[in-house]
């Protein structure tokens, strides 16, 4: 029996410490395929960029003291995913990780995020698809730094990566977005959720004196988790402290009667 394929991709870029984490951690479900955007692309989304390179440059890289041929990216993590299946793997993945993830990704705004981006790419190859992030204070989302330990989250990109090979999920789930607090161990329990609905990262606007002067848009978190709901990652990962696994579907339509819907559309 030929071993398993596994993409590994995120959206902070090949060179983050949580990419790699998770390159050890999976290493013992098959053969780690690391396909990663070159540069930082956190906000991506799932994005396809006409202006990116589509560069693929082959690296050398250690990992459980053996050397690996990894791949970088001149795209979006999505675009990544896209030459991985298309250009780079052997063949079809049997799973695809996306992460992990400096910083956590909950609620409605998760189609933001690279990390679930890459992860619904990969889902509309019909891959069974993992997208992991960890809980971090907001000064280490776009960082590197060493200093954020992702070993628990490792482990927990293992377990639901196996449980993504060995199980049939049902049709309409796509994704498991898992988000592990920065507290948590590999005790630390965990619970399936749904999306909050509360404004988790609110956009605030550029600090600059003039429109002439460059700025982008930036964030922050807001809002009081301990009145969402209590079936909610938000409220599972900030009040629970416990790991949120969350299914997600790659078919957005409202979940209502659309005949009725269209019933009330029509009505004068």
């Amino acid at each position: 029996m030929s071993t398993p394929q596994i993409l590994l991709t995120n959206d902070d870029g090949i060179q983050s410490p949580g990419l790699w984490t998770a390159a050890k951690a999976l290493s013992d479900l098959g053969f780690v395929n690391v396909v990663a955007p070159r540069d930082q692309f956190s906000g991506a989304g799932r994005s396809l960029p006409i202006y990116s390179d589509g560069l693929i440059e082959q690296r050398e890289m250690e990992v459980k003291g053996k050397c690996w041929t990894v791949f970088a990216v001149g795209g979006t993590p999505a675009q990544a995913v896209l030459h991985a299946v298309l250009e780079i793997m052997p063949e079809k993945p049997v799973l695809a990780v996306s992460g992990i993830n400096y910083g956590e990704n909950l609620g409605t705004g998760i189609t933001i995020s690279g990390t679930v981006g890459a992860a619904l790419e990969a889902a509309a190859f019909g891959v069974p698809a993992l997208a992991i992030s960890l809980e971090t204070e907001r000064e280490y989302h776009f960082s590197y730094s060493q200093e954020i330990d992702f070993s628990v989250a490792g482990y927990f990109a293992a377990y639901f990566g196996r449980l993504l090979v060995e199980k049939k999920l049902p049709e309409d789930v796509k994704v498991l977005k898992v988000d592990v607090p920065c507290d948590a161990t590999i005790e630390t329990p965990w619970e399936v959720t749904r999306l909050s609905r509360i404004i988790y990262y609110e956009p605030t606007p550029p600090e600059r004196e003039s429109w002439n002067q460059p700025g982008i848009p930036s964030y922050r978190i807001i809002g009081d988790p301990t009145k969402d709901r209590q079936d909610s990652d938000v409220y599972a990962l900030r009040v629970k402290r416990v790991v949120s696994v969350t299914p997600l579907s790659l078919d957005m339509t409202s979940r209502i009667d659309l005949k009725d819907l269209e019933a009330d559309l029509r009505r004068k």
